[in-house]
């Protein structure tokens, strides 16, 4: 298993989330290189874009955007599910969770803003 670090920014998100959610979602929220290797469609999703590879693990209503470099997870953003499905919906765009947060310009500022932040 690779070890997991939250960064300020997804540390405070996931910080919102009353405690019995929050000890369900980091139960659930393990990585291995298989894992990464074998990406099972129902939990993890793989975005990329300029070279550089971003995952999704996706638990209950959350979705967790992350890099793995070595063996270290690190967790840019924890973001709820309706954050970015009312934009697929309001789009209308005929792809995937995934391929439309690889295109979407705000996805990647969030992500970049993670990226800056403190880990924790």
């Amino acid at each position: 298993m690779l070890q997991i670090v939250f960064n300020e920014i997804s540390a405070a998100e996931i910080s919102q989330l009353d405690t019995l959610e929050q000890l369900e979602l980091l139960d659930e929220f393990k990585v291995t290189r298989d894992d990464l290797e074998h990406l099972d469609d129902e939990r993890f999703g793989k975005i990329e874009r300029d070279g550089k590879t971003l995952y999704r693990f996706r638990s209950q209503e959350w979705r967790f955007y992350f890099e793995v470099v070595e063996e270290q997870v690190t967790v840019h953003r924890v973001l709820h599910r309706g954050t970015f499905s009312d934009f697929l919906f309001r789009s209308k765009l005929p792809l995937g969770e995934d391929e439309a947060l690889a295109d979407s310009k705000h996805f990647w500022n969030l992500i970049d803003e993670g990226r800056k932040a403190r880990l924790r």
